[in-house]
This record gives C-alpha cells, sequence and structure tokens, in this order.
C-alpha cells in the first residue's frame, strides 16, 4: 500500500522525544559465524528462526536485530518505534508531503521484526527507514551472556554512519524525527580530520552519529554504517563480553577506552559483515533544559588503542576510498533539509557537559 498525503493535514508540532531506535535489520551470508559472534561473543539472545533467518533479543521485546540471508553483509533497515499513533501520524506526513512514497510491510514482515505493523520509507545510503508503534513482547525467558541491557524509553543503542554529504544526512533526520545536535568530535585517524555529528531523538546522548573526512569528499567505509552500539546493564558485562571476543578469535577494532563526549565506557569489535560493534557501559543522558553542543577534540579520554592493521587491510581501505570519489551517495533531497547546518560550530570543550 502506498499512503498519499491529505488535504487537511494538522498543524507539525515537534516530534522529538517521541522516537526511538527499535530494531536493526542485517543482510548476511555468514550464519554460522554470526551465530557465535551475537551469541556466544557479544552473548545476545539468539532464535533460530526458518531457513535463512536468525533474530537477537535484548529484552523482552521479540527481536531487535533482524539476520536475513542475502549478500550484501551490512545493514539494511532500521526501524523506529514511535510512541503513539498522533506522532506517527506526523511522520507519516511529512514524508508523504514531500513527495516521498511510504509502504506498508507484508504481515511476515512485521512478524519476523516482532512489531504488530510496520510501514517503511528510503532512507540515506539506501537504508530504508521503518516506523511501528507496538513491539510485540514475550515472556519467554532471556538465554544470554551478560545481566541485562539497558533499552527502555530511549531504544537500544545507536548506529554511527560515514558521509560524504553529512549535512544532507543531518537535514533528513532533523526533518523526519526532529532529531537535535548533542556535540561534536573532530579526529585526526592516519592524517585525514573526521568531523563527527552526534545527532539525537529522544534524552539518549545519540542515536545517529554522522561522520565526514573533513575537506575530502570521500569514504573509506565500505558498509552504509561505520559501527553500530548497544548498551550492557554493568560494567562487568561490558569486561566480560570483551574478554569473550578476544578469546573466540574475533577481530577488536578498538580496546576498551572511554569516549569525551558521552563519558560511555566501550569496546569496538569486529562483525562476520565487516562492520563494527560498540559494546558500552554507562553513557550519561541528556538534559533538555541546560544542554548546550560543544566540540571535542578526539573520541576518547583514555583507551580505545587502535588494533594494527595489515597492509593489505589498509591497501582496501584505501581502494574503498578511492572508489568512492566522484561517486554519487545515496541521499533523500526531499528530506534532506535546505543543508543549511552546521555553518556555524559550537566552541571547543574537552570534557563533556
Amino acid at each position: 500500500m502506498t499512503l498519499t498525503a491529505t488535504d487537511d493535514t494538522p498543524v507539525d508540532p515537534s516530534v522529538f522525544g517521541n522516537v526511538q531506535l527499535g530494531y536493526i535489520v542485517i543482510e548476511t551470508q555468514k550464519f554460522a559465524e554470526w551465530r557465535r559472534f551475537g551469541a556466544e561473543a557479544i552473548g545476545m539472545h539468539l532464535d533460530e528462526m526458518d531457513t535463512g533467518r536468525i533474530r537477537f533479543r535484548l529484552d523482552d521485546h521479540e527481536c531487535r536485530f533482524l539476520l536475513q540471508y542475502g549478500p550484501a553483509e551490512d545493514v539494511t533497515a532500521l526501524g523506529w518505534q514511535i510512541d503513539d499513533h498522533e506522532t506517527f501520524d506526523r511522520i507519516v506526513a511529512r514524508v508523504v508531503d514531500r513527495g516521498v512514497p511510504i509502504s506498508e510491510g507484508t504481515p511476515e514482515e512485521a512478524a519476523l521484526r516482532g512489531v504488530e505493523r510496520l510501514l517503511r520509507f528510503p532512507g540515506p545510503k539506501g537504508m530504508i527507514q521503518e516506523i511501528f508503534t507496538r513491539a510485540l513482547t514475550t515472556t519467554a525467558p532471556l538465554v544470554m551472556k551478560n545481566s541485562a541491557y539497558v533499552t527502555g524509553d530511549c531504544g537500544m543503542g545507536h548506529v554511527a554512519i560515514t558521509s560524504v554529504e553529512p549535512y544532507k544526512l543531518r537535514g533528513y533526520y532533523n526533518t523526519v524525527f526532529d532529531a537535535r545536535l548533542t556535540d561534536y568530535i573532530d579526529e585526526t585517524i592516519s592524517g585525514l580530520t573526521l568531523k563527527i555529528r552526534f545527532l539525537r531523538v529522544n534524552e539518549r546522548h545519540h542515536s545517529i552519529a554522522v561522520a565526514n573526512v573533513r575537506g575530502l569528499k570521500i569514504n573509506p567505509i565500505r558498509t552504509r554504517i561505520q559501527h553500530l552500539n548497544i548498551q550492557v546493564a554493568t560494567l562487568d558485562d561490558m569486561i566480560q563480553s570483551f574478554e569473550r571476543v578476544k578469546a573466540l578469535g574475533f577481530g577488536m577494532a578498538l580496546a576498551v577506552g572511554q569516549h569525551t563526549n558521552d563519558r560511555e565506557l566501550s569496546y569496538y569489535a569486529l562483525t562476520p559483515s565487516g562492520f563494527e560493534w560498540e559494546v558500552g557501559w554507562n553513557p550519561f543522558t541528556i538534559d533538555e533544559n541546560t544542554w548546550e553542543p560543544s566540540t571535542h577534540q578526539g573520541i576518547s579520554i583514555w583507551g580505545h588503542s587502535r588494533s594494527g592493521q595489515t597492509v593489505i587491510e589498509k591497501l582496501e581501505q584505501f581502494k574503498t576510498a578511492a572508489r568512492s570519489v566522484g561517486k554519487d551517495e545515496i541521499t533523500v533531497p526531499e528530506l534532506s533539509g535546505p543543508g543549511i547546518f552546521d555553518y556555524t560550530e559550537p566552541p571547543t570543550q574537552r570534557g563533556a557537559k
């Protein structure tokens, strides 16, 4: 079903605070490796589905990660939970009023994602954005190696995206979800300066991070996302999962460290599909009454030491960056805003507010 806008669209108040990251869809052919990575290393609950599908749970939601068989080795969709039907309708109106088609997922697709009903529309870098209001829950006991995960009203974790069109990505999430800028980080890696924008849709410090190479329209990352994040309940959960990842032989991108902006303690593992998976503990949330954006120098207060890349891995990254030169990135211009963001930046600050 494709929805169309109506002439009596109501006034459009902000939807900020009524949106949360609900689930992530991944396409892969490496199911055996993902089972070991997700259940044995990271420590999530694994549910075996029919042929070509598995799911991971973090809490009472039936699905937080849906893995489907296919060649992409990448994230293909982000699922956003909307708090109420009124907010849901506002978001739908924003999309269709700008000429972007919205389609309804089939009952089977909704069931696989553990939601009652979903609508979907195009997103940046070819990632489908899916919205729903009611997640299906289960009382089936969780069988997992961590004590618990932090989800709740702010949703689950975040995703980080590298882009050659960062203003358009920020404009997209501002247009659709009224995303707010939390802060920036400037980071220099291998002589390249990265500018990272952290965007929030509720009091979680960020649900979307957007990174670009400053001054160059190149993207050294093959996958649509650079990393995704989940938050564990205890420091022991984070440390023990870090040890399991190493013991099981999975690659480690960054060892344990603490971020400058949200003060989260975390590490970054390499997934079987090639993007990174951050497991974090204890980031702070945002007080909307007092928060002001600032710029931090470097991603880490301490730690997050980088695992050594082989020469072949570095060459592959250079090749990826070179292939991105002159190649158009998938955007959704109708939803990407006027492109007026970031012309003035907040003052530099080394600590978090």
